[in-house]
């Protein structure tokens, strides 16, 4: 009441203090409801929930036991002259208890083309990964394969490297041109 009477004496109306309480209570609800939100996702979640959010991955079991082993990671052509053939291959082995499935594989140009087995290798079996580079290109080659599958061992990165020589340009052996007409005789 002495709120109310306090109000009074500077002149505010009723209805002016029935708006300033209501606009204080909404204002308190709206914070308490926000809080309880806020603390019902708390409790819905922690960092071990299997969401992946937060949670280390040390302890973490494979998804597969399939595995990859390669031959070699890196391929040097060394130095090729424009135009040779730019394909190599890239051998492997599935090493793992499950076969092994190559989701994709993805040059980092459009200039290197991998070509990967579509089928599942199963375990013991090998296979083959070729990749093609654009040797029309002159200059220093080192671009990258990168291969996704259930390998265990994660996602590979193939790398191809060397140096394309400009090809030498051929030239027609330069002939004596014929001289044209009959040779002047000078009278004297």
């Amino acid at each position: 009441m002495y709120v109310l009477s306090l109000w009074h004496d500077y002149g505010i109306n009723l209805q002016q203090q029935k708006n300033f309480i209501m606009k204080k209570l909404i204002l308190t609800l709206g914070l308490v409801a926000g809080l309880s939100a806020l603390t019902i996702a708390q409790e819905g979640h922690s960092a071990n929930d299997g969401h992946g959010h937060g949670a280390t991955t040390d302890n973490v079991a494979p998804a597969s036991l399939a595995d990859i082993k390669l031959d070699k990671t890196t391929h040097d052509y060394g130095n090729i002259k424009q135009g040779d053939n730019g394909e190599c291959e890239f051998k492997f082995t599935n090493n793992g208890k499950e076969p092994l499935v190559i989701t994709n594989c993805q040059g980092s140009c459009g200039c290197t083309v991998p070509q990967c087995p579509k089928e599942p290798i199963l375990p013991g079996k090998s296979g083959i990964i070729k990749v093609k580079y654009d040797t029309q290109r002159i200059g220093g080659i080192y671009k990258t394969v990168t291969v996704n599958s259930n390998a265990k061992s994660g996602v590979q990165t193939l790398t191809i490297k060397g140096n394309i020589d400009a090809k030498p340009v051929e030239e027609a052996f330069p002939q004596n041109p014929t001289p044209q007409g009959a040779p002047v005789e000078k009278k004297g």
